[in-house]
């Protein structure tokens, strides 16, 4: 339904990750109203959650700021009309990422 409406305006994720973050979320718009952003964010936490491994935090609303630290790999801010969706990894700070599994595809993101 909202294919192509999705505004990236912050991410360090992987192509793969990113189209699964955006498909999440068009997704949950069509299973709940806009007006829902706790269901909205736990359907797409939960599901990185699953695919990914634990530790991923949603945020979705029209009106909020945020400052957070997480894993290298694990962070994107989009926008779908008015709705602001945030989606990352929690990360410790003191442990080491292990950013192996996501080195040969990093070249991609940069280009």
């Amino acid at each position: 339904m909202l294919e192509g409406k999705a505004v990236i305006g912050e991410t360090d994720m992987l192509q793969a990750m990113q189209r699964c973050a955006l498909d999440l979320a068009s997704r949950a718009l069509d299973d709940y109203d806009v007006t829902e952003a706790t269901d909205i964010a736990r359907s797409i936490k939960q599901e990185f959650d699953r695919t990914y491994g634990p530790g991923w935090q949603c945020i979705v609303g029209t009106d909020f700021g945020s400052f957070v630290t997480h894993r290298f790999g694990c962070f994107i801010y989009f926008c779908i009309g008015s709705l602001a969706i945030l989606l990352f990894r929690g990360s410790a700070g003191a442990e080491a990422p292990d950013a192996s599994q996501f080195v040969t595809s990093l070249e991609s993101v940069k280009a």
